[in-house]
């Protein structure tokens, strides 16, 4: 089922309702909400794939509900948390190491960049006129629940809010280039799509995560195939710095990056999650 909210098309079916019903440790199973409506920002969780209900201002995840529901299409959605830093996970996928021409690492690969490249769900990935090449990466996002430094593979999932659709927009020719620069290539503002909400009840060991562009499915893998689970690179981040609630871990892509242009539309979807759509421009 499509619905056409802030620019793009959302993929939820009857997915929303059932994450309702069963609860983990320290969060209430909730498709969880971040929205602009009547010109507010605003929270809630997702019903079922028309509805969003409202939760009391600054109330987050285990929100206290206001006693109203709003249609989806009403709202503007926006990225469902606010990281202080993305950790972006590189070559994560055997494939995607052999497609870039590079070796499987031998332990994570990991890179902090800035939050200032975050957008959410509709909103434009903008292209420096003359950056060369970029390319979409739909990623699996771990989202940071509590604040946490050092912990264990086993306590690891103990601090996990939830997970969203990520896309690791990356220019190439930066990243690349001499001398390379991993981290500029992907801090460029708008090349962190995204959302569209926060799934906090979902096994994240076996997901469907696929890229379409422009009805052009690009990319098609499975969370299994990923080096190190979810566990491991929590345990991985926490181990060199503090991880603070919203903080998102983008968990890498699998093979079949492809570059982008202007007039593209490009979605993430994501098993048990939905879709994250962002138009392409140019400036």
């Amino acid at each position: 089922m499509d619905h056409s909210v802030g620019g793009g098309a959302v993929r939820r079916g009857e997915e929303a309702s059932k994450h309702r019903v069963v609860h983990r440790e320290a969060w209430a199973s909730v498709v969880y909400v971040r929205y602009q409506h009547s010109g507010k920002m605003c929270e809630g969780a997702l019903l079922d794939s028309d509805t969003i209900e409202e939760f009391e201002p600054g109330s987050g995840i285990n929100g206290s509900p206001t006693g109203r529901t709003i249609p989806l299409a009403d709202v503007r959605l926006l990225p469902p948390c606010e990281p202080s830093k993305l950790i972006i996970v590189a070559r994560n996928y055997a494939e995607h190491a052999k497609e870039t021409g590079s070796e499987p690492p031998s332990e994570p690969h990991l890179h902090p960049i800035p939050a200032s490249s975050v957008i959410g769900h509709g909103e434009a990935i903008a292209l420096p006129p003359g950056i060369g090449r970029v390319d979409h990466e739909a990623e699996l996002v771990v989202v940071i629940g509590r604040r946490c430094r050092g912990v264990t593979e086993e306590e690891a999932l103990g601090y996990v809010a939830g997970y969203t659709c990520g896309n690791d927009v990356s220019a190439r020719d930066v990243q690349w280039g001499t001398p390379p620069a991993f981290a500029r290539a992907k801090s460029i503002d708008t090349f962190s799509p995204l959302g569209p909400w926060l799934v906090t009840d979902l096994d994240p060991s076996d997901l469907l995560v696929e890229c379409i562009v422009s009805g052009e499915m690009r990319q098609s893998g499975r969370t299994r195939d990923m080096l190190f689970p979810v566990q491991r690179l929590v345990m991985e981040s926490s181990r060199w710095m503090t991880l603070e609630p919203g903080d998102c871990i983008y968990t890498g892509t699998p093979s079949g990056i492809t570059p982008l242009k202007g007039g593209d539309v490009c979605e993430v979807r994501i098993e048990g999650i939905g879709s994250l759509m962002n138009p392409v421009i140019v400036g």
